[in-house]
């Protein structure tokens, strides 16, 4: 008998024996057993399983089993034990379809894995084992667990709980049972509640009884106060992005103004040259022909014509020197135009900054959110201890001399973050005891070190913002990226900021990176700060690799770098600490390096960064502006022409030199301040036609001319192409410095009406995105070989047209970003239910095979933001869509969406939509938000047909009143900021909401521009939990009673009365009305009112009366006034 089969044989007979079986009766009476135990006996492999093919309970415990084997052959499994063995890994399940209960704690196993065929898994203890995470999707399979527990574990993150939610059955969950240690997890601040959120249907959690609905209402109250407050701090940010944005716009508009006119003169003199160009090679040849027949050049024309004939005889350089000084216009327009693009390249860098600082807190407070305030920041400022400490620390290993081959000379700190982070403190502070319990000295060897992300050996896209929230990676996790197999540190701020630098030189060399204007392109950085226990640390030894295996009794290691010639007292060194539980991050500092002067910004005239404390305008070198007059001033000096008053016949045969008009193939109208061109379609052979530097808002008067080929309708007023027809022949046209704003509305005008156009300018409107208008361009007018006076590559107009093709809901984009989910996930994020699923639920679609018949009704959410679409169109058959989201497109209509009838939540943020005509058939509609759209007002039928909307934001439109709003009676949230409100009238149209808890008015005139705006607003909507992202408080509830209660003011008698047209009224009966004090300023208002009955109020003085210009005063003899002319 060969080893293996001993073995085998040996362990057969142990099963036998602990089971009291005899070995040889097995071929008899094996099939009839169905339980077998195994304790603490020799059994290290799992072997003779095969023997009892009716098994259904099976009991291992303490053996030396490593791997699940042998069960392929057990079917009928329905409870299994492997306890306090030294299994490593969960496998050998796949054919056990019919286990329910499956205990494996008490093991070495460090990953959930290989369950998904249990799909009547009932009970799962995987307790005191060395699990750290749980895996996306890993247990969805397991739809029927009722128990599981994971107590003495690893597990350190809320994130990791969040993936039990799907398990509906859940009723029995253990993450601290008695006799465990308990996870990690659980010590965490609001554990319980985060749980119980998310899993509502439990029972019992750590051995306690949470079946209370008590219970489960308190945690849900709890979460929804901490996402409304979330909510408005992210608005908060963002409102500062916008203020930010709009401060950085009006810098850049002030900063453009110089070098705009500049290039509005030069073209215009530009413009003036080509137009007297063409007229001069026009009479030069006509002249020859002239002279050829035998005739006076002089006998014919009119006298301009005549004159500019004289000019070329007396001048036979005229067109050299019209070319001359052509060419050096062309120069200077070049140097402006440069100008114009390093302005916007300053101001995209700015804007880009910012941005990403935002983008950073909203990801932070997002994160506070996600953990319940595990996780917390804290911006600092020059009062708080902490920060003075922190950038002391920065500028004193900061060194200069390192940096003086990039002309730095200094660092700029903009900001510093503090990092709260319960458990990466927890764990810190655990580690420390472990390795301290007996050191009473420790904290000298703590040391406070940088780290500076490498952007060349990172697997994540930001790695800055991870290591806040879940600590450094492992040492092996840095050696599989290419680095040392440590954390890598350093006490100096250019050691361990010169990766990142010397990445973004090389791909600057290699173009690979993005032109600045910035010669500094690293200029920007971010670093952590980390507590750091250095331990037991030892010098790195030449030749030997950076590695724990390599120094056996080091925490740490080291390397000085010494910089040449610096005589800094700092020994700068790196730091490699082997244990990455050693290392917490502490702060994040956002810092910029300091140019010398006049290096900063090279090609403009300042000496710092224009758009962080902008002058008022740019401020060219006198040279500059001398140059562009000399320019102006170069021979020839054009004579001004006289304005055209109109285009009759007569006018139009001068202008272009003809006889007849059917004679004129090109006509120059430059700079007539012309507004219309009635008589212009009666030049049928027209082929060349310039009006720039006019009136024109559009182009109808150019319509239907049949052999039109170029316009030049640059530095006009247009709004629109709207209008123009028929241009079969034009393959040119100039629309620069103009007025459009719809890229998608005017290119379809062009591809209908103007199908053979090759070259276009569109450059200098201000255009809505105009990041999207080239691909926008090119996606529709497929016959263009030059967009802006750039060619177009074969590779820019595929991707174009392949992502116009892409703007429409098809079935591909209805499958790619639709979820059949039932219920909204419970999850602490602020994303729409529809973005939500998008990013949380798989998809449940198989595209490989065919569609079963109405897959479209299954669908419950889709998520089609940022897809560029233009309509909404074929949703007719998704009948129980509940949650949409159509943010960052450009849908002008909502439409689309009648048969949509169980739509709870809509998001249709960042696209052009004026009206809401469109979801008036939603009853359902619980959430609305059309942020950032074209609406003028709030139309309150529409609102009416809404009974169930809960939440309304309309932020940055242009609503002008909050009439309507009050037909929303179910309204707990209204966000209306940045809109154009302005009247303190329309805060009573809100005092029908008596649900309304929160209510965002910031960026609304009237902010502004009333007095005591703040308590005006908390007194007359006592219900209101926060104001413009701020709470309510009680004291600010008792100071607006004080101020306005019982004041008869305008606005009160508007509420009263229903209107606002004091000059009607005449008598004004406020009997019983609680006043006790009258502000009727300004008093001519009312200077038609000639009584006011102010009978039973607490009126103690009547001097609010008196300047009314036609009431007389009478003192009464009681208490009650009554006031009558």
């Amino acid at each position: 008998m060969i080893q293996s089969e001993k073995q085998r044989h040996n362990g057969d007979e142990e099963v036998c024996i602990a089971n009291g079986v005899s070995y040889e009766k097995i071929p008899q009476e094996g099939s009839s057993i169905t339980a077998l135990e195994v304790f603490f006996s020799g059994y290290p492999r799992m072997v003779g399983l095969s023997l009892f093919p009716r098994l259904c309970q099976l009991t291992l415990v303490g053996q030396s089993i490593s791997h699940i084997k042998g069960l392929e052959s057990c079917p009928l499994l329905r409870e299994f034990w492997v306890v306090e063995c030294q299994l490593t890994d969960i496998s050998g399940l796949q054919n056990c379809h019919q286990l329910q209960k499956l205990y494996l704690y008490d093991n070495q196993i460090s990953k959930i894995e290989n369950l998904e065929s249990l799909v009547n898994l009932q009970v799962l203890w995987l307790n005191n084992n060395f699990i750290t995470h749980i895996e996306v999707w890993i247990l969805d399979p397991n739809i029927s667990i009722e128990n599981l527990n994971l107590s003495g574990n690893k597990i350190c993150s809320f994130k990791e709980l969040t993936l039990l939610a799907p398990l509906t059955c859940l009723r029995v969950l253990g993450l601290k049972d008695p006799q465990s240690s308990p996870t990690p997890v659980c010590l965490l601040c609001n554990y319980a509640t985060h749980v119980l959120y998310h899993m509502p249907g439990l029972q019992r959690l750590d051995t306690y009884d949470v079946s209370s609905k008590h219970l489960k209402d308190a945690a849900e109250s709890t979460v929804i106060k901490k996402m409304m407050y979330y909510n408005m701090r992210v608005r908060t940010a963002q409102r500062n992005l916008a203020e930010t944005q709009a401060n950085l716009l009006e810098n850049k508009r002030n900063l453009l103004q110089l070098p705009e006119d500049r290039i509005r003169a030069l073209n215009y003199a530009l413009k003036n040259l080509e137009c007297e160009l063409s007229e001069v090679q026009a009479l030069c040849r006509k002249s020859a022909r002239t002279w050829e027949d035998g005739l006076s050049p002089l006998s014919e024309g009119s006298g301009d014509r005549s004159d500019t004939l004289a000019d070329i005889t007396r001048d036979p350089g005229l067109e050299h020197k019209i070319l001359s000084k052509l060419d050096t216009l062309k120069e200077r327009l070049q140097f402006w135009n440069r100008k114009l693009e390093e302005i916007e390249s300053w101001y995209q860098r700015d804007l880009a900054q910012a941005t990403k600082r935002n983008e950073m807190m909203v990801y932070f407070l997002l994160m506070e959110l996600e953990t319940v305030g595990n996780i917390r920041f804290e911006e600092g400022c020059s009062t708080d201890p902490w920060f003075t400490s922190c950038y002391d620390l920065l500028l004193s290993r900061f060194c200069a001399w390192d940096y003086k081959a990039h002309g730095i000379t200094g660092i700029k700190i903009n900001r510093i973050i503090r990092i709260h982070n319960r458990s990466l403190r927890l764990r810190f502070e655990d580690k420390l005891h472990t390795l301290l319990a007996s050191e009473e000295n420790y904290k000298r060897w703590l040391e406070y070190l940088f780290y500076v992300s490498d952007p060349e050996r990172t697997s994540e896209k930001n790695e800055m913002l991870h290591i806040p929230e879940d600590g450094f990676k492992t040492a092996d996790m840095y050696k599989a990226l290419g680095r040392e197999r440590a954390v890598p540190l350093s006490n100096s701020l250019s050691v361990t900021d010169s990766p990142r630098i010397e990445y973004t030189q090389r791909q600057a060399n290699q173009g690979t990176s993005k032109q600045s204007i910035d010669p500094l392109l690293f200029r920007h950085g971010q670093l952590i700060v980390s507590k750091v226990f250095l331990g037991r640390s030892f010098p790195i030894h030449e030749g030997n690799s950076v590695d724990a295996l390599n120094y056996p009794k080091a925490h740490s290691v080291y390397r000085n770098v010494s910089p040449d010639g610096c005589d800094c007292s700092l020994r700068q060194s790196q730091w490699f600490v082997f244990d990455r539980e050693l290392v917490l991050p502490e702060y994040l500092i956002d810092f910029e390096y300091i140019t010398q002067v006049g290096k900063s910004i090279p090609c403009l005239s300042f000496n710092v960064p224009i758009f962080v404390n902008p002058p008022n305008k740019y401020n060219p070198p006198p040279n500059d502006i001398n140059l562009d007059e000399e320019t102006l001033n170069m021979e020839p000096m054009l004579k001004p022409r006289p304005k055209l008053l109109c285009l009759d016949e007569k006018t139009l045969l001068n202008v272009a030199r003809a006889n007849v008009l059917s004679q004129i193939t090109v006509l120059n109208l430059h700079g007539n301040s012309l507004s219309k061109l009635k008589e212009i379609s009666r030049l049928t052979a027209l082929r060349r036609l310039t009006i720039s530097f006019n009136e024109f808002t559009q182009l109808d008067d150019i319509s239907h001319m049949p052999n039109l080929e170029f316009v030049d309708a640059s530095y006009n007023h247009l709004l629109t192409l709207e209008g123009l027809r028929g241009l079969g022949r034009l393959n040119q046209l100039d629309l620069r410095w103009n007025q459009l704003t719809r890229a998608r509305e005017e290119t379809a005008v062009l591809r209908k009406h103007a199908p053979t156009l090759l070259r276009l300018d569109t450059r200098h409107n201000p255009w809505h995105r105009p990041e999207a208008v080239r691909m926008t361009v090119l996606g529709r007018l497929i016959s263009l070989t030059h967009l802006d006076d750039m060619l177009v590559t074969e590779e820019e107009a595929g991707a174009a047209v392949q992502m116009a093709a892409g703007s429409r809901i098809s079935q591909a984009s209805l499958l790619a970003h639709s979820r059949t989910d039932s219920e909204r996930p419970r999850s602490l994020s602020l994303l729409s239910a529809a973005q939500l699923l998008d990013q949380l639920s798989p998809s449940p679609w198989d595209i490989t095979g065919d569609l079963e018949q109405g897959w479209t009704t299954k669908i419950t959410a889709l998520n089609l933001d940022s897809q560029r679409l233009s309509r909404l169109t074929n949703l007719d058959k998704l009948v129980n869509l509940r949650w949409a989201s159509f943010n960052d497109n450009n849908i002008s209509k909502v439409e689309g969406l009648d048969n949509c009838q169980h739509l709870e939540e809509l998001s249709l943020n960042d696209n052009c939509i004026s009206r809401l005509d469109g979801v008036s058939k939603l009853h359902q509609l619980t959430k609305l938000s059309v942020n950032g759209n074209q609406l003028s007002c709030l139309d309150g039928t529409v609102l009416d047909r809404m009974p169930n909307l809960h939440f309304l934001s309309v932020e940055n439109n242009c609503i002008g009143s909050l009439n309507g709003v009050h037909r929303a009676r179910s309204l707990f949230e209204l966000y209306i900021g940045n809109n154009i409100i302005t009247s303190t009238r329309d805060i009573y149209h809100l005092k029908a909401l008596t649900n309304l808890i929160i209510l965002d008015l910031y960026g609304n005139p009237l902010v502004e521009k009333l007095e005591s705006y703040r308590i005006y607003v908390v007194f007359h909507l006592p219900s209101l939990k926060a104001l413009d992202g701020v709470a309510v408080e009680m004291t600010e509830c008792e100071n607006a009673k004080d101020v306005f209660g019982g004041r008869l003011t305008p606005d009160m008698v508007a509420e009263k009365l229903g209107h606002s047209n004091y000059s009607d009224v005449v008598d004004l009966n406020l009997q019983s009305s609680a006043i006790s004090m009258v502000d009727l300023a300004p008093a001519d208002l009312f200077h038609n009112m000639r009584s006011v009955n102010l009978e039973h109020n607490n009126l103690t003085s009547f001097s609010g009366l008196v300047y009314l210009p036609n009431i007389k005063v009478g003192l009464p003899n009681y208490s009650s006034f009554r006031f009558q002319s």
